[in-house]
């Protein structure tokens, strides 16, 4: 199998030598036309196509065995777009064409790693003027007999005005999707679940302010009281259920019940933050409140849901999927990207009822839309206080109410949700100021729902602003955000000084939260533990906004122009610390042996694999490098971000604390 990897390999080499002698060379390309490519460590590819204005581009590379990141460059050299989403398969791309030229596709290795490609511009286009045709240009990539498809719903004063389907809802069975397949909206779920907890609320049932371990008092008493209203809003300190049973090796399709829920934040020390002090998205206390609504009706969730919610709206396609075994008549089938880049059935997330778990109809969701405004389940009241922000402890307001983000796009106020199941994805988004709706729907894991941005766009563009841009939310990981706020006069900026600054800066206040800040040419962007790359743009030397993001940030100059440190602005004043620390072998080898987690009961070893630390359990399907980041803290890979090592007194290695992102600081005790 090596032999024959080995003489594929070098077959395809010899085949991008004869189209490409040089790195730096620029190929021509012809559309349609399939070009071979192979990428060294540090390659860069250029290929050119010759483009009329107002034209749409679309394509794709074929990452064979490398993981690309594709750049599109107008005839100016100035960045159209940047790609980087799934490490496997197509990594599609499109475009649109401001000016004619020579426009540039380049392709680059993501993470300096080598392998093959092939690249193919499979058409262009006139760009479509009308709404409609746009949207059918954007969804290019998900039509066709062969691939996972979605579903498309945009509303304006109550009224359906766009409603399409595209690509296939079962592969197996030769099933299109339709407007009126039910499909699995994850987390867009949970202001159902927020509704149905505000409705017993309402009638006397319960107080938002209640403290949970009133209706499960299994809970531990971590002697600071946890609301319902914590659990709503995200600031309730629980580990987060998924991430924590990730960090096990468990499989999050397998079956999953309530109780093993609970066990989860039974097992926890101690809570990660001061109930109401700090928002950190978490599916635990969704699924904690489904539980509170049984507890208190005495009926099935799915059946109190349905009763209550979805049969006095008349949402008759609607339901919550108990488990992943529970059959949904005439629903998509989820569907990812294998190794080989061939699409392959997968399950839904084990336990995501309450957090996840509805699946739902673009017609149904249309019903739910006009509750906001003409409330028939609720009341005004308690539609008003879903998408009122929670103000923190500390005084900061968050962008988040009950169950639904609360923010701006393009200066018009959007109350919005997305959702990501294993496959499935959703982003549901309202203008409330306008009356006006987009939701987008997919059984395809690599559905980009930043569409439903450029839908919104395309069908409200009278009505927005040209700045701003979304702000990040679950669901959302690879979103073109909106063009850099032009406020007055650009800056000018040198890029080249920002090398200076480029570098990781770990938070004071967040341990093992780090903003990564690079350079690639004229681009200059960062990316914070487990989030998307996003573009930012210098106001002065100093201070940096992150495009479609309300952030900025001030580097504290030196002397000789770097920075070990910066003010993050955000949600308050955030000071992160540069971070730098490249130990010998030898100072790596006293970080290697066994550590064991009494709380999640699992065993992981680390061990030197060359000159690289690599860590292991029994149930991972792969080692996880580490990489040293400062003295005992290392970067990992999902589904453990960070590690903290502790040391006694004498300096002896003594164990290590785990964390990514939603769940933080499980210790792990050295055992040899």
């Amino acid at each position: 199998m090596k032999n024959s990897y080995s003489i594929l390999l070098a077959f395809l080499l010899c085949q991008f030598m004869n189209a490409q002698v040089s790195e730096k060379k620029e190929i021509p390309l012809e559309i349609g036309k399939e070009y071979n490519g192979a990428l060294s460590a540090q390659s860069v590819h250029l290929y050119t196509l010759n483009l009329d204005s107002e034209q749409f581009v679309h394509g794709f590379a074929d990452q064979i065995s490398v993981d690309v990141v594709i750049t599109i460059l107008d005839a100016g050299n100035k960045k159209v777009a940047s790609f980087d989403g799934p490490g496997k398969g197509h990594e599609n791309f499109q475009f649109v064409t401001k000016s004619s030229g020579t426009f540039k596709i380049e392709i680059k290795p993501f993470e300096k790693k080598e392998g093959s490609y092939t690249l193919r511009v499979s058409g262009s286009e006139k760009l479509a003027e009308e709404p409609t045709a746009k949207t059918d240009q954007l969804m290019t990539f998900y039509t066709g007999q062969e691939i996972p498809g979605a579903a498309i719903m945009v509303m304006k004063d109550d009224e359906i005005v766009f409603q399409k389907a595209y690509g296939m809802a079962n592969l197996t069975y030769d099933v299109p999707f339709e407007t009126t397949t039910p499909n699995n909206i994850g987390s867009t779920s949970k202001q159902f679940t927020a509704v149905a907890v505000c409705l017993l609320a309402e009638r006397g049932k319960l107080s938002l302010d209640d403290d949970i371990r009133k209706y499960i008092p299994e809970l531990p008493d971590f002697g600071k009281t946890v609301s319902i209203r914590n659990l709503m809003t995200h600031t309730s300190g629980y580990r987060e259920f998924l991430n924590t049973l990730a960090m096990t090796g468990h499989d999050l399709s397998a079956d999953l019940n309530r109780e093993k829920i609970i066990q989860v934040v039974q097992n926890q020390p101690e809570l990660q933050n001061e109930p109401g002090a700090e928002w950190n998205y978490n599916n635990t206390g969704f699924s904690l409140l489904a539980t509170v609504v049984e507890r208190v009706s005495g009926k099935p969730f799915p059946q109190w849901m349905s009763e209550n919610v979805f049969e006095p709206l008349e949402m008759d396609h609607t339901l919550v999927r108990k488990d992943h075994h529970q059959i949904v008549p005439g629903g998509s089938q989820g569907y990812n990207l294998s190794e080989n880049g061939e699409y392959q059935e997968v399950s839904d997330l084990g336990g995501a009822m309450g957090a996840g778990g509805i699946y739902t109809t673009l017609n149904d969701l249309a019903k739910w839309i006009r509750n906001f405004e003409n409330p028939k389940v609720g009341s005004v009241e308690i539609m008003k206080e879903m998408i009122t922000p929670f103000v923190l402890t500390t005084g900061d307001t968050t962008s988040y109410g009950l169950g639904l983000f609360v923010g701006k796009y393009k200066n018009l106020k959007m109350i919005s949700h997305g959702g990501a199941d294993v496959a499935h994805r959703s982003m549901f988004m309202y203008f409330p100021e306008i009356d006006a709706a987009v939701v987008v729907q997919s059984n395809n894991a690599g559905f980009d729902t930043g569409i439903a941005f450029e839908i919104a766009n395309s069908f409200f563009s009278e009505y927005m602003e040209p700045e701003g841009g979304p702000d990040p939310m679950e669901g959302n990981e690879k979103t073109e955000t909106a063009a850099e706020p032009t406020n007055g006069e650009k800056f000018d900026y040198e890029v080249e000084k920002f090398d200076l600054l480029a570098g990781e800066y770990e938070l004071e206040a967040v341990p093992g939260f780090i903003l990564n800040f690079k350079r690639d040419g004229e681009r200059i962007y960062t990316q914070a533990t487990g989030q998307p790359e996003i573009d930012i743009f210098a106001v002065s030397d100093s201070l940096f906004k992150l495009k479609g993001v309300e952030a900025s940030v001030v580097f504290h100059f030196e002397e000789n122009g770097s920075a070990n440190s910066l003010t993050l602005h955000q949600n308050g004043n955030h000071i992160a610390n540069r971070i730098n620390w490249e130990p010998e072998k030898e100072e790596l080898m006293k970080f290697t042996g066994k550590y064991f987690s009494d709380e999640l009961q699992t065993m992981y070893s680390i061990s030197m694999d060359a000159d690289t630390l690599k860590l292991s359990s029994y149930l991972f399907p792969e080692k996880i490098e580490l990489t040293p980041k400062k003295k005992d803290f290392f970067s990992g890979g999902f589904p453990i971000a960070n590690l903290v090592f502790t040391r006694n007194k004498t300096g002896q290695i003594i164990g290590f604390e785990a964390s990514n992102g939603r769940t933080r600081d499980i210790f792990f005790e050295k055992k040899e």
